[in-house]
């Protein structure tokens, strides 16, 4: 941005002095010459706006990049996939960086709501894992639109209250808790958060009943459906985030991606209030990527970019794979982390785990719109 200014002012400078020679008129289009080539031939702007996932980021990390771009940045958030996909299918959504999950990519991309990135503007795209490269290619063919972020698992977490409740007793497949009534009828009595996405929750209850996770069968989602109305009277609230509330231990079993919980572990154990957070990893969790895509409105494109180049650098994905306990996709990364929440399932499962679950679906628009209108009628608890 600097460059361009300069080269506004010189040439108002030489137009000022009647022009100079052809050797002092050189120098600013060489420089205008290097700053296309810097940005792909993308305008240079000094904006940059931002709409991503809320607990996603150290924060720190977008004012150092916002000081060392000079850019006036924007940087909005959203609390679930739902939210994001009415933005962005409008065509109009006025952000130039959003980060939707893996299961929203293929409908959004035959939309047209995003625009292809240039990989020759992200030098640290060689950083990312090239197991979870291939995981996308279902998504995204050809690896044409997103650049992974973060991935991570849904599960489930229990406070030590929760296990009192049980006598101690866990069951040996960890689900049963959350979908069987003779496990919520117990917890209802210390709370329980049902995870507020249809997107989410309804792949996991088909696959923990043996189903297509794509909800493939209009009968399927209807049994998912009866599971879930099943447990409503037990369920304290419908959350989009758990972090807060378990943490607090408001409630003692919420369902959510491994990230929040383990949030939710480590600042109960920060203030040190017992709350005693176990982030159970069950067979049949579903697995997940979120990427960074641009917007097909975005204006700011070149500094869309660079700030993706900016998250898959080792040091500023460790950092914010620290603060967030998610796993990077920049595999770098993950050296420079603590070795403890890399050594953690619910964050980084091992090959056991991927084995026993799924990759979360897209499912398709006849499947999506019934589960949203059941997922309504659960949480108001009519059948």
């Amino acid at each position: 941005m600097k460059k361009s200014v300069l080269a506004v002012m010189a040439a108002l400078s030489l137009a000022a002095c009647g022009g100079q020679s052809e050797q002092n008129t050189a120098q600013p289009q060489a420089d205008a010459s290097s700053a296309s080539a810097a940005t792909g031939g993308l305008p240079v702007t000094d904006t940059l706006n931002i709409y991503n996932w809320s607990n996603y980021v150290d924060e720190s990390t977008v004012e150092d990049f916002k000081k060392a771009n000079n850019l006036n940045l924007t940087y909005d958030l959203y609390e679930n996939n739902e939210t994001l996909e009415a933005k962005v299918l409008t065509g109009k959504s006025g952000y130039d960086l959003v980060v939707p999950g893996i299961a929203f990519l293929p409908r959004q991309i035959q939309a047209g709501a995003y625009q292809k990135i240039n990989k020759d503007l992200i030098p640290n795209y060689k950083n990312l894992d090239p197991e979870m490269m291939k995981m996308m290619e279902s998504a995204d063919p050809g690896n044409e639109y997103a650049v992974p972020y973060f991935s991570g698992v849904n599960t489930l977490a229990i406070t030590a209250k929760g296990k009192e409740v049980l006598g101690g007793e866990l069951p040996e497949n960890g689900w049963d808790l959350l979908f069987k009534p003779e496990y919520t009828n117990k917890l209802k009595s210390c709370g329980i958060a049902l995870w507020d996405t249809p997107s989410e929750m309804f792949p996991i209850v088909l696959n923990y009943l043996g189903k297509d996770p794509r909800g493939t069968s209009t009968e399927d989602i209807n049994a998912a459906a009866a599971v879930l109305q099943a447990i409503r009277p037990d369920v304290k609230r419908f959350s989009p985030s758990v972090i807060d509330e378990l943490a607090r231990g408001d409630v003692c079993l919420a369902a959510g991606n491994g990230g929040d919980l383990n949030m939710a572990k480590a600042r109960s154990e920060e203030v040190k209030n017992n709350v005693g957070i176990d982030v159970l990893t069950p067979k049949g969790m579903g697995f997940w990527i979120e990427s960074w895509l641009i917007p097909a409105d975005a204006k700011n494109v070149a500094n869309a970019h660079k700030y993706i180049n900016y998250t898959l650098d080792p040091e500023i994905a460790a950092k914010n794979g620290n603060a967030v306990t998610f796993a990077p996709a920049s595999l770098p990364a993950r050296e420079k982390m603590d070795p403890a929440l890399v050594a953690t399932r619910s964050i980084f499962p091992n090959e056991e785990d991927v084995k026993n679950g799924f990759l979360m679906p897209q499912m398709d628009n006849d499947a999506k719109k019934l589960t949203v209108n059941l997922w309504q009628k659960i949480k108001v608890g009519t059948n």
